[in-house]
This record gives structure tokens, sequence and C-alpha cells, in this order.
């Protein structure tokens, strides 16, 4: 990695003139709507090529100290990122046609334009909208050449043990400290999940949408449940029963590949982590549906989902497309909707999303640190840049975007027991 002081030597700062028209638009969207942050870009690949600065200003006219730096390599990169917006963002990084020098690293830039609400300013930008529907008509031939096929990859566990640990939970952990490790996060999690449950030894805890069965084993380990975990991944049934076995829970947990809308038994609690924003909104009614029918009268049930604070659902490109096809954000209003129908007590709502930024910058190290790991024929440089990509996009978004990460607790009776403080 070149370092700050390396890329301010023999450079012609604000050389605009070198850059293609896709990159003059782009530059200059910045400046008129970047209020607080600034982007520095050096083109090529030589010391002495131009530097560019976009954005807000320090007092010597040059870029904040804080500012991202991003060495273009490819010129097309402008042309993706202004006619496709964060997809063309994510692609032109998987392919290499930028990189980020310097200590600051790219999930700062995320946060920039998010905290910035670039889209928004662009609605009500007449002169930059007319500029990027130009740019999109002129690249409809040219996006022909940038298309790929989208590889199938099987990503199996071997992958996810590279960053997620040996819980080997794939969501939003829980902070104590902005310093704690990753182990930490997920193990408190875990517990503050189960002590707002006020689950007791001997109850029957049901957990859809159940991954490895990481939770059910901690529950059955530490509070003395017995657990039924339903999921529809086979991997994730066969190896998550593997583990369970090997932690000797087996007499206590079991997993089972079916899907929510096969929920049967009768359950004291009930648990759902990551897994309603798989869902079509459309399921919502059935989900709940079921949670009601085999939830206790005097039960517990906790809903952990990715969620959106926007009355309006823009799905993003790069993240249904490369990292989970199909997928949405939860609408509080909607799951609140669905507890209200079945006149079910709303105890508790959080909003954890600040400690979803910690986790997946954990990820991100854990990712990095071991993928020399990673078999070159299964997994290229491509597809681990492409999960570089996400997780600064996830890190950016935790901190300044309208994403939301909620904790909806809630029980089957109006009448159950309340304590006076939250967990």
């Amino acid at each position: 990695m070149e370092s700050a002081e390396q890329l301010t030597t023999g450079v012609a700062v604000d050389s605009r003139r070198s850059l293609p028209r896709a990159g003059r638009v782009f530059v200059d969207l910045l400046d008129r709507h970047l209020a607080d942050a600034s982007v520095r870009f050096v083109l090529g690949d030589d010391e002495d090529d131009g530097e560019i600065v976009a954005g807000a200003r320090g007092p010597d006219g040059g870029a904040l100290p804080d500012a991202v730096t991003l060495r273009i390599h490819r010129d097309r990169f402008f042309a993706r990122a202004i006619t496709q917006g964060n997809l063309g963002m994510g692609e032109a990084y998987m392919d290499g046609d930028f990189t980020v020098v310097g200590p600051v690293p790219l999930h700062r830039l995320v946060a920039d334009l998010l905290r910035n609400r670039l889209d928004q300013k662009l609605r009500g930008d007449a002169r930059g909208l007319v500029d990027i529907f130009l740019l999109q008509i002129a690249n409809l031939v040219r996006r022909r050449q940038w298309a790929h096929v989208q590889r199938h990859y099987d990503v199996g566990p071997e992958f996810f043990e590279l960053f997620l640990g040996s819980t080997m939970t794939y969501s939003c952990g829980y902070a104590k400290s902005p310093d704690d490790d990753l182990e930490s996060l997920q193990q408190n999690k875990l517990r503050r999940i189960c002590d707002k449950l006020e689950l007791k030894a001997g109850e029957r805890l049901l957990d859809i949408g159940c991954g490895y069965g990481g939770l059910l084993s901690f529950a059955a380990t530490h509070y003395g449940v017995h657990g039924v975990g339903i999921t529809n991944s086979r991997d994730h049934c066969q190896e998550g029963t593997r583990r369970v076995a090997a932690a000797g829970l087996s007499d206590r947990v079991s997993l089972e590949l079916r899907d929510h809308r096969s929920i049967a038994g009768r359950f004291d609690k009930v648990v759902s982590v990551g897994m309603l924003e798989h869902l079509p909104q459309r399921e919502y009614r059935r989900y709940f549906d079921r949670i009601a029918e085999v939830l206790e009268p005097r039960g517990l049930g906790l809903v952990h989902a990715i969620g959106s604070c926007s009355p309006r659902l823009e799905h993003d490109r790069f993240i249904q497309k490369y990292i989970f096809p199909g997928s949405g954000q939860m609408l509080l209003s909607k799951v609140a909707c669905e507890l209200e129908r079945h006149r079910m007590l709303i105890r508790d709502v959080e909003n954890i999303v600040r400690h979803y930024g910690y986790t997946v910058l954990r990820w991100l190290e854990g990712l990095t640190a071991n993928a020399d790991r990673l078999d070159p024929q299964k997994y290229d440089q491509r597809f681990r840049r492409m999960f570089e990509y996400f997780f600064h996009c996830g890190i950016g978004g935790a901190f300044a975007g309208d994403g939301a990460v909620y904790q909806v607790l809630f029980a089957r009776d109006y009448s159950t027991a309340m304590p006076l403080q939250r967990v």
C-alpha cells in the first residue's frame, strides 16, 4: 500500500483536463454535493501521475486530512460509477479498475457519500441529471464489453470459517466496546438475545432460520433449554448437526431441513435471527401466522433482522446481484402490523445498526488476514474483492446510511409480565 506522503510527490494537483468526460462529470457532482468530505483521485499507475481533489477543501485548498484516496487504473471507472451507481462502483472494484491507497479505508468513502445524501441531492440537480442521462445513452453499447457472466460460486463453510469465528454466526453482533473482538461481539449478542427471551432450563426454544445452530447450542449450554432449529439449507443442516454432536448436545438440540411454512409443535420461546429479510413482504403474514400458532400462551418471541428507516425501500443493485439475490429489508411498520393483527404484545424494539458496523469490520479484518487460505481455483481474486466491497458497504452504511438492524421482542399474550427495565 502506498503512503499518503508518496502520493504528494511530483503530483500536479487538480489536473482535471486529463479526465475523461465521465470523470469531469463525476468530480463536478462531488464538488457540488460533498459538503463535509473530500476524495483524492490519482490517475494511472505512475508516481508522477496527476492528482485531483473533489468535494470539500481544507484551509490550504487541498483535500481534507481524512480524505479517501483512490488510484484509478482504468478510466472506465468513472463511467461505471456514474451510470450504474453502487453496482458500477462494486464491479469496478472487483475488476481492479481502482484501488484504495493511503491509510483511509474505502468504507469511509461509503459513509461520506451516504452521510451527504448524494442520491437525494442528485434528484434536485437538473444539470447533474442531464449529464448522467447523456452518459448513460453514450455507454449503452460500451456496457457490453464490461459485462461479465455471473459465475456461480458454491460458497462452502470453509469460506465463512475464514472470518465468522467459532460461532459461525453470519449476523450482527453486539459491541460493549468498539474494540471488542469478533468472539466477544457474537457471544454478547447470543447472551443478550437469550436474556431478552428470559430463557429458563427445560423450556423449548424454536429457532427459525437457525444457520449452523450456534444460538441453539449457546442457549442449551448456558440456559438449559431444549432447542429445535429449522433451515432450508442442506449444508447448514448437515454441518450444524455435526457441530451440535461435536459439542455433546444432540440430546437437547436438533436441526431440521424445512422452511417456516411447515413449522409444527408447541414452544415456550421462538427466535429468528437474520431470516426475515430474505422473505418477500407478501410472506410476512404466513410467517407470523406460524409463529402465533406454535407459541405457547405465555410465550415470548424475538425477531432480529436487517431493516430500513426509510419510508421507501430501494434495494441495492450490487447486493441484489452478487451477495443476497432476492433479499430485502424489514420495515418495522410491517412487522408491527402483523404483531398487532395477531394481538401480540410488542415488548421492546431496539435498533443495533451501529453494532453491525463493528461486526462487519471484524469480518473484513478476518477475510483480509486469512485470504491466502482460499483455494484460488474455487475462490478467485474477483470473488474475494466482491466480498471486500460488500463488507466496506456494510461498515459505511451502518454508520451513515438509512439501514437498521432491529430486534423486536414480543409476547403471545397482552397480560404477560414485563420487567421494569429493558435488558
